[in-house]
């Protein structure tokens, strides 16, 4: 082949080879330039089929479905992160197969600063001709396209090969860190701005596209969380369905010249190397028809390579267009006429369009898929784009834009030019690598404190053990080990009506409570004003009594004195079933005037108030004995009551013998263990973080109930929201930036952990409640929530499981068993919610309490319920004491 200027086009003179027998007649021309020109357009119903084309091959890749020739390959690049504009540090780029014959050596400096940008310094060399196709010590990968054809390589690792070139030469000490797609570069490149630039498209020498897919749908990697970026591939889509109805006779010839003839045919479509060979082609046609330069041709016009993409995009600019037109098709020795001018323009607008036209199906089957993958009705995206074609052709874009707004019009798309995405865009993959690393590092080491292993457990475990035999003995201890007189579980003889109310939260029930065969119940919720329960205690007594008779009066049973049960979900010393002294508030409850009294004294004398209402107050119940005695009417065996919801306690029964403020040897006796105050002797110091400091600084009773605030539901979220800030303020949230609301106390509700956690694999839980709270969110940001919530969560089912364990221990020592079969009623949102919490609570358990075999009951109503039936069990054994 003859030299090649800097045009790129011969220099010289050049032969005129003209037919000047049989030339057209004008009608003819243009019926001949029309029939050439048509073969180019793509109607919709096409461009529709090759997107669903494509779509089908890629889901079929993402499955790992492979087929003999894939129409896509569908890479994970192992980029599964997008810049944050945070990114900081200086990086060697290699840039290889970008242009084609050349290789760029570039040093990129990151600033992590918006707005201030340090130019990359670089260097370009050429590739001589024989290296690009010669022995493979030189380069690497899956399959060679763009004119390289190194042998050797092709399915070696082309890192490796990279590091063994370095190490031959012997004098450079370069770590490499990430190899690249040009694609991945141009995505990566994109500056981070109000949509999320999740989709990478280049139209250069070749053409492809890579995009943000959920890892859960990409086979091969065998991951369920996360994203990661996927190289499409598309160059070797060659569905001939599809396709077949779009190529023109110019295709195959194209094909058939190249050096890899039947493949990379939607590449030769669309990509920079072949659109100026497309061009040639149908010129060289037109020409030997007789329809352009008057029937002559010239051997530059006839030589493969002579028209090239800058030529097609200078040919086609609506301002020098024409000018251009003439003095390329000189410099290839022809002599054009004004209406070759107007024709040759024809035929590159013909060209270039069908080429974008078959680019946005190819993208829009790429947001389809993304679309799908995020489960969302709409698509706001931005695509970043870089190449030549896409940089310095006129048209290319907007052509581009408008055909996939018509094939996806539910994708709201935004076209940005890339950074220099070969260069800037493969340091931002190494930065935001590194950057990942960075974060994941903090990560763990904060939430490190919460993962708990079984020596930390078992010390939890033992430390209980001993708390409690402290407290049975009336010894100084955290866990106050209170009996309740409650002697004996239901029977199931228990028969009558009783009246129950449950006052342990910010509302207050009432109940009426049928026991026959069966338990029926009628209830009202009632909700108390934080002036009530923080008011004074003759208020909020005055409050519970109106209720009761708003009740009585709604249920028709005005003037009726039923056994009432009344359950109080406070610390109290009872020294009889129908007397309690509040021994102080918890779970935001301040009113004054009662820690140290008789709740049931204060509650009668709140009624003799009222008068003419006539109430029988026959016992005073805990929550948790409430929720033993429920789940006991269904099984004899539950002997223990566990609630996990605002606030968490266990009660259990306890031989009389061990109790010592109670006479008697012989039976058993309820004991509430009020073990949300475990630890305030500073026992559980080794396992409180800054997180649970900061927690309990900021509560109404600071010091106290320490194991209740690293497990109830009151506290859970506060030390989340607490962990958040301080990733936030490490720069591994939100990109760093402080967020008002999130320093809003009680803004991350524990309902949040149960419903993130519950989440779909799409996080569309996770996105929605950070969004809500204004969170700038990302993909990244997302999954670190939800191991922070997880491991807060986890945490605070294992403490719970290892204070379940000490309880099922000391009974089965306490009755010399072997081993123990024992059931446990629970209550409490958080434990009936929380999609993991029961399951790890159990697993706890089973892992410290080996002989004892723990079944788990969820109560219902335990509070209501079972304070009717301690009620009806007392008023079952009076009977008894009386006959």
């Amino acid at each position: 082949m003859d030299s090649i200027g800097s045009s790129g086009l011969r220099q010289g003179e050049e032969t005129l080879s003209c037919s000047e027998e049989g030339l057209p007649g004008p009608s003819d021309s243009s019926e001949l330039v029309q029939e050439c020109l048509q073969q180019f357009k793509v109607t919709r119903a096409q461009l529709q089929q090759i997107q669903a084309s494509l779509l089908g091959s890629m889901e079929q890749a993402l499955r790992g479905q492979a087929s003999p020739a894939p129409a896509v390959r569908m890479l994970p690049t192992y980029v599964g992160s997008t810049p944050h504009g945070t990114e900081q540090g200086d990086f060697v780029v290699l840039e290889l197969g970008a242009t084609g014959a050349s290789l760029r050596v570039l040093w990129v400096t990151l600033t992590g600063i918006e707005g201030h940008r340090v130019e990359p310094r670089s260097q370009e060399f050429v590739i001589p001709q024989e290296v690009m196709l010669g022995a493979g010590q030189q380069s690497t990968l899956i399959s060679w396209t763009k004119g390289f054809r190194c042998s050797g390589v092709e399915g070696q690792d082309v890192v490796q090969l990279l590091r063994d070139a370095i190490r031959r030469q012997g004098a450079y000490n370069i770590d490499v860190v990430a190899v690249v797609n040009d694609t991945v570069g141009t995505m990566m490149g994109c500056e981070p701005g109000v949509r999320p630039c999740e989709v990478g498209l280049v139209v250069d020498t070749g053409t492809n596209a890579c995009y943000m897919e959920e890892a859960r749908h990409v086979a091969v990697l065998d991951e369920d969380r996360g994203r990661v970026c996927v190289s499409v591939e598309w160059g070797s889509f060659s569905d001939d369905g599809a396709l077949g109805p779009v190529l023109t006779t110019f295709d195959h010839t194209l094909d058939h010249e190249s050096l890899n003839p039947g493949a990379q045919r939607f590449e030769k479509m669309i990509g920079g190397l072949y659109l100026g060979e497309l061009v040639r082609l149908v010129l060289a046609h037109l020409a030997r028809c007789g329809v352009l330069f008057g029937g002559c041709t010239s051997p530059a016009l006839l030589s493969q390579g002579s028209i090239l993409l800058e030529h097609v995009a200078e040919m086609e600019d609506p301002s020098t267009g024409a000018a251009r037109v003439h003095a390329i098709l000189q410099d290839l020795g022809l002599s054009p006429g004004a209406s070759d001018v107007e024709l040759v323009q024809h035929v590159c607008a013909a060209v270039c369009t069908r080429a974008a036209q078959l680019c946005a199906a190819a993208l829009a089957a790429v947001l389809s898929c993304l679309q799908h993958s995020r489960e969302q009705q709409t698509l706001q995206v931005a695509v970043a784009t870089g190449g030549r074609v896409c940089e310095r052709h006129p048209r290319f874009c907007s052509v581009l834009q408008g055909t996939v707004m018509l094939l996806a019009p539910e994708c709201d798309v935004s076209l940005i030019p890339s950074v220099d995405g070969g260069g800037r865009g493969v340091a931002m993959v190494t930065a935001v690598a590194a950057r990942l690393a960075a974060h994941r590092r903090l990560l763990e080491e904060t939430l490190a404190p919460f993962r708990l292993n079984h020596d930390q457990l078992a010390a939890v475990q033992a430390q209980m053990r001993k708390a409690m035999a402290k407290g049975l003995r009336g010894e100084a201890s955290s866990l106050r080990m209170l009996p309740t007189f409650v002697r004996a579980t239901p029977d199931g003889s228990e028969r009558g009506d009783f009246l129950a109310l449950d006052l342990g939260g910010t509302n207050f029930r009432v109940l009426l409570v049928r026991v026959t065969t069966g338990v029926q119940i009628t209830s009202e919720i009632y909700s108390i004003p934080e002036t009530v329960a923080q008011g004074s205690g003759q208020q909020l007594f005055d409050h519970i009594v109106d209720c009761i008779v708003d009740f009585q009066q709604k249920q028709g049973l005005s003037g009726q004195s039923l056994p009432l049960g009344f359950t109080f979900s406070f610390p109290c010393r009872q020294l009889g079933l129908d007397q309690g002294i509040l021994l102080n508030w918890t779970k935001g409850f301040k009113a004054s005037d009662c820690e140290g009294q008789d709740v049931v004294s204060l509650l009668r004398e709140a009624i003799t108030r009222r008068q003419a209402v006539e109430l029988n107050v026959v016992a005073i119940v805990n929550d948790t004995v409430g929720t033993m005695m429920s789940c006991g009417y269904e099984d004899p065996r539950c002997e223990i009551g566990l609630i996990v919801g605002t606030g968490t306690n266990a009660c259990y029964m306890e031989e009389l013998r061990n109790v010592a403020g109670v006479p008697g040897d012989s039976g058993r006796m309820c004991i509430n263990m009020e073990w949300g105050a475990f630890g305030d002797d500073g026992s559980l110091a080794m396992l409180s973080t800054r997180f649970d400091a900061s927690v309990d600084q900021a509560s109404i009773n600071p010091g106290k109930q320490r194991f209740e605030k690293m497990i109830s539901g009151m506290y859970l979220g506060e030390i989340v929201r607490h962990i958040l800030l301080h990733l936030t303020s490490l720069g591994v949230l939100f990109r760093g930036q402080q967020i008002q609301r999130l320093q809003t106390r009680d803004i991350f509700k524990t309902k949040f952990l149960s419903e993130i956690e519950s989440d779909s694999l799409a996080l569309r839980q996770v996105r929605a409640i950070l969004e809500d709270l204004g969170l700038p969110l990302t993909s990244d940001d997302a999954l670190m929530v939800l191991e922070v919530c997880q491991a807060v969560s986890q945490r605070a089912a294992q403490l719970c499981g290892a204070g379940v364990a000490a309880v099922v221990e000391k009974i089965r020592e306490n009755r010399g068993l072997e081993e123990l079969a024992v059931s446990v009623g629970v209550d409490g949102t958080l434990y009936k919610l929380h999609p993991r919490f029961s399951s790890l609570v159990a697993a706890t358990v089973r892992e410290l309490a080996p002989r004892c075999v723990v079944t788990f009951l969820q109560s219902e109503d335990g509070s209501g319920k079972g304070a009717a039936l301690v009620t009806a069990v007392a008023c079952r054994l009076a009977q008894l004491t009386r006959v």
